[in-house]
């Protein structure tokens, strides 16, 4: 009997994180370590998911509209910046501080991307520039000496397993919503499938630009709250000191994109999320060193590319070789 198409769509849509979370526990049992040995682990893995799925989606939304950011980092530093200050000045709450963070860097990622629809510069240059316009701003905002909050322990309380999957889960029914059930989400896609004509047929290409800016900026004004809450502090960064963190977003962008063939992107997004976190738990529990986790990042991402430049070559050579067998 043929299974229904919709189940599987589902099982094709699990098939990287369950395939990469199988391997890592292969590799973990011949080391004699347990990926998720206690609370701790549990904890890495959905702070990893959340932080993992809202930058992903932050700098898919302008980059599929062929506008590379590199400010994200900046103003997730920024917004964090920010909360967390008035947060120390004033006794805000672990819940109210995260809603000046959102707050903070939507107004950011708006004034971004007015510089950018005013200048009408490459959206490359005018986000290289913003990067060190909001990494100087964070800087003397704090005369350099960052921000800590190690003795609020109810901003700290806010790491809480509960925490992550509810901020996840919001994020990602914000974003389905948005860009899937809303006139700005069509307006998105009519613009990504053609510009010009879309324009002309009435769509404010600047309007939904700016709204793009500003749901992005969101987004990382979270993942800023999230690593201010885990750590206690926010360290400063100059010179495109800011920019690393949206190098872990490329690899679970593109499986998320595979995996957006069979299922909502979005979601497909969340699952390659998924998949990167299980590879940051292994990082932890192998004790990988930083620089050996770069080069195995980079590794998987080429590889992966390199599978999507010549997946057709590659599956029709599997499909021959089945017929042969047959």
């Amino acid at each position: 009997m043929k299974k229904p198409s919709w189940i599987k769509n589902l099982l094709l849509s699990l098939l990287i994180p369950c395939a990469v979370f199988l391997i890592l526990e292969i590799i973990a049992s011949t080391k004699h370590v347990r990926l998720f040995v206690n609370a701790d682990s549990w904890m890495l893995f959905f702070r990893a998911v959340a932080n993992v799925t809202l930058t992903t989606f932050a700098l898919s939304i302008n980059l599929d509209s062929g506008r590379f950011d590199f400010s994200l980092g900046a103003v997730s530093m920024l917004s964090a910046t920010v909360a967390g200050t008035l947060a120390q000045q004033f006794g805000f709450g672990p819940w109210p501080t995260l809603l000046i963070a959102v707050v903070v860097a939507a107004l950011l990622g708006l004034f971004h991307g007015g510089v950018y629809v005013i200048t009408r510069i490459p959206p490359i240059i005018v986000s290289l520039g913003m990067t060190l316009f909001y990494e100087g701003c964070a800087f003397a905002f704090t005369g350099g000496k960052g921000v800590s909050l190690v003795t609020r322990t109810d901003i700290i309380g806010f790491s809480k397993i509960g925490n992550y999957i509810l901020v996840t889960a919001i994020a990602v029914a914000l974003v389905v919503l948005l860009f899937d059930y809303t006139r700005f989400g069509a307006d998105y896609r009519a613009l990504l499938s053609g510009q010009k004509i879309a324009v002309e047929t009435g769509i404010h290409e600047v309007k939904n630009a700016l709204g793009c800016y500003a749901i992005s900026g969101a987004l990382m004004g979270v993942v800023g709250f999230i690593s201010l809450a885990n750590t206690g502090s926010q360290q400063m960064s100059l010179n495109f000191g800011s920019i690393g963190i949206m190098f872990t977003a490329f690899l679970p962008m593109f499986i998320g994109g595979w995996i957006g063939r069979y299922i909502n992107k979005r979601i497909g997004i969340m699952l390659g999320a998924v998949s990167m976190a299980f590879i940051s738990l292994a990082y932890a529990r192998f004790d990988t060193a930083s620089s050996v986790q770069s080069i195995v990042s980079a590794l998987l991402l080429v590889l992966f590319l390199i599978y999507l430049n010549n997946e057709y070559a590659i599956l029709s050579k599997f499909r021959r070789k089945q017929e042969n067998h047959a």
